[in-house]
């Protein structure tokens, strides 16, 4: 008897978001210190789009997905405090795998939460923006209290997080930028004391921390608006700009620092710290201290997905329906 199935969408080749395709895949089982998780809902994030672009090496065909929420489904060898059924929003970007019915990620980066007080739709939308939130302004910027933040495309998934988890952490005065003037009012929303173009940059002031996923001309132009002492912290490429070369030693005559951040290398050495930080986001979210808005494709619109999310259009998150519960 061969093994057990279960619908999935995959990345069959390399290219845009036509490739993406409605495959029969094996169930996977938990392995030690692995939980199997039913899934309900996937977020769509930009990572997904870069594996399936091919400039994350990964082996196809490969199912995507780097965060999911839903129910336990069962427990690898040594999982304690889980039992079948329970929900849970999890990170599953170490392996990927949440463009599926069913996924397996480490136990430690799956956090129960309440379908009472936190909708599952939005449970869904928490594990990689909210918890990346808090890692690169806790663990790599060392966010004091009164420090002025600075965070680009403020009005996406990632960046619609960061204004308020900036506030929660202490921060002053904190300004997100956007690309299009059609976005201010949306970011504004976001818990930002002021958004600007990305051109007016110039103007907007120093500051002590900067988080850039944008790339291109943008890294440039944040390291120039760094205070003396001030961290930035490049997290994306969003642009598709070439990489940008940063001086050593203007690093060392100006007092900057820059550090990168990648959630899904963090993850797999650190998964016990993601964890806590994961359930720090979860936490906040039901308790209305942050605030995820979400919008909802069947898992079939993989693709149309993708290309929102490429088109810079999106505010916010987009979640994939994979489990059917009538949501529209």
């Amino acid at each position: 008897m061969g093994n057990q199935q279960m619908k999935a969408v995959i990345i069959p080749e390399f290219g845009a978001a036509e490739v993406l395709r409605p495959a029969a895949v094996d169930i996977p089982e938990p392995g030690p210190g692995q939980v199997a998780i039913d899934v309900d809902y996937a977020g769509a994030n930009f990572a997904e789009i870069l594996y399936r672009q091919g400039l994350v090496d990964v082996a196809l065909p490969f199912v995507p997905g780097i965060e999911v929420s839903g129910r336990i489904r069962a427990l690898g060898p040594g999982v304690e405090g889980f039992a079948p059924g329970d929900p849970v929003a999890a990170l599953t970007i170490v392996r990927s795998g949440g463009y599926a019915e069913v996924v397996v990620t480490a136990a430690e980066l799956a956090v129960p939460f309440d379908p009472s007080r936190l909708n599952p739709v939005v449970a869904a939308a928490v594990p990689s923006n909210s918890t990346t939130a808090f890692l690169v302004l806790d663990r790599v910027a060392r966010i004091e209290p009164g420090d002025s933040v600075l965070v680009h495309a403020a009005a996406g998934g990632v960046g619609s997080q960061f204004g308020r988890v900036a506030r929660l952490l202490g921060a002053g005065r904190v300004v997100g930028t956007v690309g299009s003037p059609a976005k201010i009012a949306v970011a504004e929303s976001f818990g930002y004391d002021e958004v600007i173009l990305r051109d007016d940059l110039a103007s907007a002031g120093q500051f002590d921390i900067v988080v850039d996923m944008v790339g291109g001309g943008t890294r440039r132009a944040s390291l120039d608006r760094l205070a003396p002492m001030g961290r930035m912290v490049v997290m994306g490429n969003a642009s598709g700009g070439p990489d940008v070369g940063l001086s050593a030693n203007e690093l060392w005559f100006t007092n900057k620092t820059v550090s990168g951040f990648n959630l899904a290398a963090f993850a797999a050495v650190h998964p016990a710290e993601t964890g806590v930080a994961l359930r720090r986001a979860v936490d906040a979210v039901t308790a209305g201290a942050l605030e995820v808005r979400v919008a909802t494709l069947s898992l079939d619109r993989a693709a149309e997905a993708h290309r929102r999310i490429e088109s810079g259009s999106t505010t916010g998150k987009l979640v994939l329906e994979v489990a059917s519960h009538g949501v529209a």
